[in-house]
């Protein structure tokens, strides 16, 4: 099954497209948005997300906490607008980048390497809830998908 949505993005200039491969357990975001471009692909058989952001010239690669992230299911019918609208927010999720750069991007899957490909990719890690964030909160960059699912990159990429 596959399911494919374009859709405006609130408060912003630009759109989302969402691509949703259900057999693979992937879905593919692409975010227009002049003042926050990005690229992401959730990967629910590995449990990894990525993010490729513009601005930066760089890829962030971490685990998906399942507890905690939309599952496959969720999204599917949030673009097929079949579902409640109350979804289990992430907003508030934040990743921290480490200064360690990812060597080998084909073990993560061609998806990720095709992304990530011209790009240094970094590793990041998902701050617990309530630690203190000791990283500048202007270095944070937000990321939307549909309604429920925020999430902030946060810290210095290495040889920006």
């Amino acid at each position: 099954m596959n399911i494919s949505d374009n859709h405006p993005l609130d408060g912003s200039v630009g759109t989302q497209s969402i691509h949703v491969n259900a057999f693979r357990g992937m879905v593919s975001i692409r975010d227009n948005n002049v003042l926050s471009e990005w690229d992401g692909v959730l990967d629910y058989e590995n449990a990894l997300l990525v993010a490729k952001l513009f601005s930066k010239m760089a890829c962030v690669l971490a685990k998906m906490d399942e507890a905690v992230f939309p599952t496959l299911d969720d999204i599917v019918k949030a673009l097929d607008h079949q579902a409640p609208k109350h979804y289990p927010s992430t907003h508030g999720l934040t990743y921290t980048v480490l200064p360690s750069r990812v060597k080998n991007l084909a073990q993560f899957g061609a998806p990720i390497k095709d992304m990530c490909r011209a790009v240094p990719t970094y590793f990041a890690q998902q701050q617990k809830e309530g630690t203190a964030l000791a990283v500048d909160p202007d270095s944070c960059f937000e990321i939307q998908l549909l309604s429920f699912l925020g999430l902030s990159i946060c810290g210095e990429i290495p040889g920006l």
